[in-house]
């Protein structure tokens, strides 16, 4: 704890003495706080139980690289930051998507990725991963806890943020006022490429939408035989009228053509 607070108070003195300090100097204030939370090794059992394959570079990561490197592009494009990913209902895999895009993203060195658990009434991104079970983002997001105390880094340049329970009251806490500012000095001070926000189901409550205003952008995670046409229009619809949404990924297909992997259009 006291090599935490030794960075952070570390990184703040700096800042305050070069406040306009951007680029490679606040790339390294970024670099030495990320070093300093606390590390996390999954086990290779559990990811694969899990369906994570996206650790390593191997066929079965192929498609969430793919998918990966559609959505760094239009990033870069748009100068975008913060991503949330969701879906129309429950069951359509849009957490297992969120943890395999962010290790793909992971074994690209020059990004940092931190994912933040914001689907708070059935966290499950710390049971898939193994992670400490006193993570709460919420607290963190609510000011009662910095975030070093409730974040793991799993290698150098991938950060999880995680909830150990459901939360009382968490569409009141993710439009708060405080959830914002939260956000605001988390990026300032950790200098991400990418932030992934795991997001509820659209259509299970008013969480997403109490969210979207805090990112850039939107990935809907639709499933075949499951998700209908008019469940994914209503999602871009609604998501549309707060932020952008960069398209829809067809989950789940059973029977696919080998030339096309994936489903994604945007």
């Amino acid at each position: 704890m006291d090599k935490i607070q030794d960075a952070i108070a570390k990184a703040r003195a700096t800042r305050a003495q070069q406040p306009g300090a951007t680029g490679s100097s606040a790339a390294s204030k970024g670099n030495a706080l990320w070093q300093a939370l606390p590390s996390h090794t999954p086990s290779q059992r559990r990811l694969a139980r899990n369906r994570i394959v996206a650790v390593e570079t191997s066929r079965r990561a192929t498609d969430f690289d793919v998918i990966r490197t559609r959505l760094l592009q239009q990033m870069q494009a748009n100068n975008w930051k913060r991503v949330a990913i969701t879906s129309p209902t429950a069951g359509c895999g849009k957490s297992t998507m969120v943890m395999n895009i962010a290790f793909s993203l992971a074994r690209m060195e020059e990004h940092r990725t931190i994912v933040a658990e914001v689907d708070m009434r059935r966290p499950s991104l710390a049971k898939s991963l193994g992670l400490p079970n006193h993570h709460r983002f919420a607290d963190v997001l609510a000011g009662h806890s910095p975030f070093e105390e409730h974040a793991a880094r799993i290698g150098d340049n991938l950060v999880f943020t995680t909830n150990d329970g459901p939360v009382h009251a968490s569409a009141e806490l993710l439009q708060s006022a405080r959830t914002g500012q939260t956000l605001d000095e988390i990026e300032r001070l950790y200098a991400p490429t990418v932030m992934l926000f795991d997001t509820p189901p659209m259509m299970t409550g008013d969480d997403t939408m109490a969210f979207l205003s805090r990112v850039d952008c939107v990935l809907i995670i639709a499933a075949a035989e499951q998700s209908s046409i008019k469940q994914i229009d209503n999602c871009e619809r609604d998501i549309a009228s707060q932020t952008n949404v960069m398209g829809v990924i067809l989950n789940k297909c059973r029977y696919i053509d080998p030339d096309k992997a994936y489903g994604y259009y945007g």
